[in-house]
């Protein structure tokens, strides 16, 4: 299992970062190795992000120093959502077949966690978000069929797109993990436009179905002191309670987002419009 540490920042000190110190801090490359589990633990209220690509044997969810924790799962909760192959994940003795695009809430005090593919010839590629948890929910699959779906934006203002709430109340109950997946409809290429920030959670950003040869820009920074990473497909990125988090493609795109904090809202947001920001 591979994992790193990221720090926070003070947004003041952001505003000098240079292009490879922003990629290096809030960007994360690399998610998914053939036969890896890649975690990167964030100092944002201590989220972690992660990818495992199983391909010839199952890969075990095992704890690291960092936690300080026996068990991985010991006081924090999980979500996973299947980007690759079918997979199966193993946990607490039960087995959970995951198709593409279906997604999985593992409660706190969850042991013996592990990833296969069904097929190591097209390994799955699950996703991971993970966040401290005070109290115990009960683990649960969840399809796009029982999602909260939201369309949002218009063709005109080039953010049309389908937001599949699938880690969220009224779907599932958590501690504060929550997450989604948004699809670009067909001529849109801006994801949450106007953008917004909120300060009483962060986020995390996941793209894929990038085409190849083509890429996302995603924004970031206090509103009106914003910067940009470039990023392809299947890259994540971390955002600030203080950032806006919004992108536009060369093409089209999905991507997941991920959050955690003190509020359960999700429309808990403080919406800065296009023509206010810098």
């Amino acid at each position: 299992m591979k994992t790193e540490l990221r720090y926070s920042h003070h947004p003041e000190d952001v505003k000098h970062y240079d292009t490879a110190r922003i990629r290096n801090e809030f960007l994360i490359e690399t998610l998914f190795i053939p036969g890896e589990i890649c975690l990167t633990y964030s100092m944002y209220d201590r989220y972690i992000v992660g990818g495992a690509m199983p391909t010839g044997k199952s890969l075990k969810l095992e704890s690291f120093d960092a936690l300080k924790a026996k068990e991985f799962l010991d006081r924090r909760e999980m979500g996973i959502i299947n980007v690759g192959g079918d997979a199966e994940v193993k946990a607490a003795g039960n087995s959970y077949r995951l198709n593409y695009k279906e997604a999985l809430y593992l409660g706190k005090g969850v042991h013996d966690v592990s990833f296969s593919s069904a097929d190591p010839e097209k390994p799955a590629k699950l996703y991971i978000n993970s966040a401290p948890a005070h109290h115990t929910y009960p683990t649960r699959k969840i399809t796009v069929k029982e999602a909260v779906v939201a369309v949002m934006g218009s063709p005109e203002a080039s953010n049309h797109r389908t937001i599949n709430k699938l880690l969220i109340d009224p779907v599932i109950e958590t501690c504060g993990l929550q997450m989604g997946l948004t699809t670009l409809h067909p001529g849109s290429v801006w994801n949450t436009m106007p953008p917004h920030t909120h300060s009483r959670r962060m986020e995390a950003y996941f793209y894929f179905e990038v085409p190849a040869g083509q890429a996302v820009c995603h924004f970031m920074g206090e509103p009106d002191e914003t910067r940009h990473i470039w990023m392809k497909t299947e890259q994540a990125v971390l955002s600030p309670s203080w950032s806006i988090h919004s992108a536009a493609g060369t093409s089209g795109y999905s991507f997941i987002w991920g959050m955690t904090g003190e509020n359960l809202d999700y429309g808990d947001m403080d919406i800065r419009q296009p023509d206010e920001l810098r």
